[in-house]
């Protein structure tokens, strides 16, 4: 397989820098996890199962942390980010579910927006006071099937539809981006939050997936796919640690898994009446709001 033209490698020097990485313990964000330690950063892994994620910090290099963190609870939110001290240069909201059917977070919220959106945003806002450099988010192609609800976001009304939630929860994280950075500029902080997303990737967030959607992502990952899961982190890692404008969206480079390009958001993407109001609703869901001096 020819070597892509960015790629782990090419990441510069991050000795003396602190990352999380949320979801560490398998998929896009060991690899995360994996290629951030390589590069010298202080990683902590940020994961529901210790067992797993100490597999996967054990061989890394340099200094890494794993410690517990359930985004499908926010009290298990509260805990970690009360446990932080010091800064952190680099958040990596990536971990994610993929419901096959509706379930709920300890919360009560649907699980796909509980965790992928309103559980990164809870974690974000309560770090915030900490972070020195970016927040990177990691969304999905399969945000353009999303579409915010306002009315009924924990699909509680609504005929359930397993990829409709979870590309509801994509497109929450790229508003969420938007919203995010917004405030931040506007506030005068030199906090970037960005964007990212895999393309097609072969990871175990579709493990549960089962009959018509099950056999398609297998199709896809034979035939489609955006090679292994390595060059599914790229965008990722291009977005935690090149000299990038706030709410820049990077995705894949193509099919060769060339430079990480900036992607072409959609009006639904990027709606910022849309973006406030989904802000507002999951600072009343989640009892957590960013800190006075970037909530403008």
């Amino acid at each position: 397989m020819a070597q892509p033209l960015w790629y782990p490698p090419t990441l510069p020097d991050l000795t003396g820098r602190t990352v999380v990485v949320t979801g560490a313990n398998s998929g896009l964000g060991a690899v995360t996890a994996r290629e951030l330690a390589r590069a010298g950063a202080h990683t902590v892994l940020a994961v529901r199962d210790i067992a797993k994620g100490r597999a996967v910090a054990d061989p890394l290099p340099g200094r890494t942390e794993v410690r517990a963190l359930d985004l499908g609870d926010l009290d298990s939110v509260r805990a970690f980010a009360g446990g932080w001290s010091g800064p952190l240069d680099i958040l990596v909201n990536n971990a994610g579910v993929m419901p096959v059917t509706r379930e709920t977070t300890a919360d009560g919220f649907e699980s796909a927006v509980g965790v992928n959106h309103l559980g990164h945003f809870a974690l974000t806002n309560l770090l915030l006071p900490y972070i020195t450099d970016r927040i990177v988010t990691v969304s999905s192609g399969l945000a353009r099937i999303g579409h915010i609800d306002l009315a009924d976001l924990n699909w509680e009304h609504r005929a359930y539809r397993p990829m409709r939630a979870y590309g509801q929860s994509k497109l929450a994280n790229l508003l969420f981006t938007q919203e995010l950075d917004r405030r931040l500029t506007a506030s005068g902080s030199p906090v970037r939050a960005l964007a990212a997303h895999p393309g097609v990737a072969a990871t175990p967030l579709d493990r549960h997936l089962t009959g018509f959607v099950g056999a398609s992502t297998t199709f896809g990952y034979r035939f489609i796919a955006q090679k292994e899961v390595d060059y599914g982190a790229l965008p990722t890692l291009f977005a935690a640690t090149e000299d990038l404008p706030g709410n820049t969206y990077i995705g894949p480079g193509g099919r060769s898994s060339e430079l990480p390009r900036t992607e072409k958001r959609r009006k639904a993407d990027s709606d910022p009446g849309t973006a406030r109001r989904l802000w507002d609703l999951s600072v009343a869901l989640t009892g957590t709001d960013a800190p006075t001096e970037v909530a403008v």
